[in-house]
């Protein structure tokens, strides 16, 4: 008999019940660039749709928001950088790394490839370019520490955003805070050439760049497996397919098929997660030491505080 219903109930026209996707918002560090290329693969190719995740991606008005947003409960996931979420934790907001987007540093010290600046112990008494204070002085004082430059001889510069453009005007000698897979390519096509001095050669513990957090006393773990787990698909198509995942990547809007973007593309590839869950506890606990030892912050927190390995759980 309940065979005869169920096949009366269709005949007549009624659907199998559906799921509905769970609705997440992400937060980005910054407009929609390369360096978000699993996120907009992974919304483009449907590996969101196919975690049945609805994900809202967002891109701030003001990028020093979107952790803070996230620590107040109104998204659930933001990109954001490791340096600054040791800082975040320290001051005590409830967030917490629960992955990992981009697993380098992006950062470096850049001057004119032709200039006066062919090795770092030429900066003594230069002028030095940037745009965040406290942690960029801290990089340029392990960099200073390990070529004896005396730091104090240096004039620093806030240049606000403009890294390239103060460097190629030759308003300062070098800057720090440029990204090597944007600053670069930007002078080039400009036609002025660049050079970099990567920071994580020159003194600086590596880091991850860029970093997903979330709230630590509020997140949906499921969630964010999933959400992870759709941008670990993303980053092997990419890895696999990075022809075909630009033409993905720029069809996204249409400031994004540019020059600057293309070359960015390229360079910004071996760069992702190849496994965003993944979590290096050496990693952590050397940078926090290190703020702690340049007077960034107080004492030092456990890893457990400051990042979490979700696929360990």
């Amino acid at each position: 008999m309940k065979k005869i219903l169920l096949s009366t109930a269709f005949a007549a026209g009624f659907a199998a019940p559906t799921w509905a996707a769970d609705d997440m918002t992400l937060l980005l560090d910054w407009f929609v660039n390369p360096d978000h290329g699993p996120i907009i693969i992974a919304q483009q190719k449907g590996f969101f749709a196919d975690q049945d995740l609805d994900v809202d991606i967002v891109a701030p008005a003001d990028p020093s928001d979107p952790p803070k947003l996230v620590a107040a409960g109104q998204a659930e996931l933001a990109v954001s950088y490791q340096p600054s979420t040791h800082l975040q934790v320290a001051e005590g907001l409830p967030l917490i790394r629960v992955g990992t987007l981009v697993a380098t540093p992006l950062n470096c010290l850049l001057v004119l490839e032709d200039g006066p600046i062919k090795e770092i112990s030429d900066l003594e008494g230069a002028k030095i370019g940037y745009s965040v204070a406290g942690v960029e002085q801290a990089l340029l004082g392990a960099i200073f520490e390990k070529h004896d430059v005396d730091y104090d001889s240096v004039e620093l510069i806030n240049v606000n955003w403009s890294l390239s453009p103060s460097l190629m005007s030759k308003q300062v000698d070098a800057v720090i805070g440029a990204y090597r897979n944007f600053e670069l390519n930007q002078m080039e096509i400009e036609g002025v050439a660049g050079k970099c001095f990567y920071i994580e050669e020159e003194g600086v513990p590596t880091y991850d760049e860029l970093v997903y957090v979330a709230n630590s006393e509020s997140m949906d773990k499921d969630k964010i497996r999933r959400f992870l787990r759709a941008t670990e698909l993303a980053t092997q198509y990419i890895v696999n397919h990075p022809e075909e995942s630009w033409d993905i990547f720029k069809s996204y809007s249409a400031e994004l098929d540019d020059e600057l973007n293309a070359k960015a593309w390229v360079d910004t590839i071996t760069r992702f997660a190849l496994r965003p869950e993944a979590l290096d506890e050496g990693r952590y606990t050397r940078f926090e030491a290190f703020l702690e030892s340049s007077g960034l912050v107080k004492g030092t927190r456990p890893v457990s505080e400051l990042a979490i390995d979700l696929g360990a759980e």
